[in-house]
């Protein structure tokens, strides 16, 4: 029986175990051992909102330059900000914007009644 040969040969022009030039030996079904080259893990996309930094839920985790090749539906998820904020940042956007629209209204009233005094 022939020993398989435990040498890899790595994968791409540059011999060197850099940060973006991860390999990891696998061995064929034909007994041979190979060499994949492993993809960086990705941060993937977080809330644009100061202060929160939270990963944003429902997007797949990929480099930039691969979410132009996906779905429009992949890409954000169906709601207003989607694809920029997390669901928490739009319901205080929401809530502010509306209690701002409140107070507004309570000065015009209070301006009108006071009119109506004088």
């Amino acid at each position: 029986m022939k020993m398989p040969d435990s040498r890899v040969v790595r994968v791409g022009r540059h011999p060197y175990n850099t940060k973006s030039h991860k390999c990891k030996a696998v061995r064929t079904p034909g007994g041979k051992l190979v060499s994949h080259k492993i993809a960086k893990k990705t941060k993937g996309p977080v809330c644009g909102a100061p202060g929160c930094n939270i990963s944003l839920p429902g997007i797949k985790h990929l480099k930039g330059s691969a979410y132009k090749n996906l779905k429009k539906r992949e890409r954000r998820v169906s709601r207003a900000y989607g694809g920029s904020l997390c669901g928490t940042c739009v319901r205080e956007k929401i809530v502010r914007a509306f209690l701002l629209e409140e107070q507004r209204a309570v000065k015009k009233v209070l301006a009108e009644a006071q009119s109506k005094k004088k």
